[in-house]
């Protein structure tokens, strides 16, 4: 494979990424780059994050599903197409829907703790 061809993925690819599990039934597969970081995230059926915050801004788009997104003090129903912001120090967590859902995230800058595969979110609040 060319370095250029190293530069290029596909969301389907389960084998791409860096594989992380949040919490239990929550698992995200993670794309850094030098400025930015993607997250895709997949939450099982009714399944819950823990509530968190980082310093880095993250944004979020419902792929796929339905889920409350907790931010703020708030609880906002989010359908898949929208996107919402997250600035840096906002505790924060995702509800799945009953079918599940899956999230991508972005992070700038990249999280640290996000640059190797792991286990939880490094930071909860």
């Amino acid at each position: 494979m060319s370095q250029q061809a190293e530069e290029f993925f596909n969301i389907a690819n389960e084998a791409q990424g860096l594989a992380r599990e949040l919490a239990p039934g929550v698992t995200t597969r993670i794309f850094p780059g030098e400025q930015a970081m993607l997250s895709v995230v997949t939450i099982a059926p009714n399944g819950q994050g823990t509530m968190h915050s980082h310093p880095e801004e993250q944004w979020g788009l419902l792929l796929e599903g339905s889920a409350i997104r907790i931010q703020g003090g708030e609880e906002i129903a989010v359908s898949k197409g929208d996107f919402w912001r997250t600035p840096g120090g906002v505790p924060h967590t995702m509800k799945a829907g009953p079918e599940g859902c899956k999230v991508l995230d972005v992070f700038a800058p990249p999280r640290e703790a996000y640059r190797r595969a792991g286990k939880g979110f490094a930071s909860a609040t």
